[in-house]
């Protein structure tokens, strides 16, 4: 999804994801050392935390949160040239900065969202609404959220929900 650095993305969103409700909200984010900065538009569609084998060692975490854009939302504003890319997936593409490493976000090419790490967005007041891949989780956390086998049932997963 390279017209994501030049913003070329419509918001529309999958049928699989919640509605956006969209504010004229924005966020303004860097990575690690300053050189690629963002701005993501609206409120998030979905904040979650995701347990997954891939997300794990993508973030070096027992556990990856995130805040998800449709990909028109979020725009690369300066340091495009230092943004890299890895696919693991033809359906994933996480995006890090090439001068400090700094992990930015991860575009989902078939649906047309973008999670952003929010760590990397220091004005998002971060409320994860639910846990996806508990299944696969390495640290078990103890709250009130959903903590969902793989998916809902709404975003093509089983829908099953499991116990804290």
């Amino acid at each position: 999804m390279v017209g994501l650095a030049t913003g070329g993305y419509s918001s529309a969103q999958s049928p699989r994801e919640p509605p956006l409700r969209m504010s004229s909200k924005t966020y303004k984010g860097k990575c690690f050392c300053g050189a690629v900065e963002l701005v993501t538009t609206g409120a998030p569609a979905l904040m979650a935390y995701c347990h997954c084998e891939s997300c794990r060692r993508w973030a070096a975490s027992p556990v990856s949160a995130f805040a998800r854009w449709p990909a028109g939302a979020v725009k690369i504003t300066a340091g495009a040239e230092h943004l890299a890319s890895v696919n693991k997936t033809p359906h994933t593409a996480r995006k890090w900065c090439t001068r400090c490493g700094g992990h930015l976000f991860m575009e989902h090419t078939e649906t047309r969202v973008v999670d952003v790490y929010p760590a990397v967005l220091p004005g998002l007041e971060f409320k994860p609404r639910e846990h996806l891949h508990y299944q696969e989780a390495v640290l078990r956390i103890v709250d009130s959220l959903p903590k969902n086998k793989d998916l809902a049932r709404a975003a093509g997963g089983s829908g099953v929900l499991l116990p804290s």
